[in-house]
């Protein structure tokens, strides 16, 4: 398997951390979109990092692909934890998350990994994810 997610993840959590050191406690409490804040944005992405880490988890320790099923629906049902997490807390459990992730996928099994990725490209490529929701927010926030 071509290993460039590594660095295309790393890159993603990097930019995460810068971004996340720029913002006040006020930034992080702004509206994104109808009814997200920055921070609920932050919390659904370390939500849906640590989702990949029990992918990654459930299939090492039985050495075949595992994938629970998911409802779309759950980002609506999620959102009204996410923001109740404290901001600067959801910001930092996206950043951990993210970084715990990036090293489980580079240190994983490279055959489970092509099996998994061969499922869904994005749980391995987790920038797609977090770069789509960084791009909102810098465009929110006018960077």
């Amino acid at each position: 398997m071509d290993n460039s997610y590594q660095e295309l993840n790393r890159q993603s959590t990097e930019r995460m951390r810068n971004l996340a050191a720029k913002l006040t406690d006020e930034d992080l409490e702004l509206p994104l979109g109808e009814y997200w804040t920055i921070a609920a944005a932050f919390a659904h992405i370390a939500f849906w990092d640590a989702r990949v880490l029990k992918i990654l988890e459930d299939s090492e320790s039985n050495n075949q692909v595992i994938i629970h099923p998911f409802d779309l629906v759950v980002n609506d049902i999620s959102l009204p934890f996410w923001l109740a997490i404290p901001p600067r807390q959801a910001v930092e459990l996206a950043i951990a998350t993210a970084e715990e992730l990036d090293q489980s996928l580079e240190s994983f099994s490279p055959i489970l990994l092509e099996k998994i990725a061969s499922a869904n490209l994005r749980f391995i490529r987790r920038d797609y994810h977090r770069l789509a929701h960084l791009d909102e927010i810098e465009e929110a926030l006018n960077y």
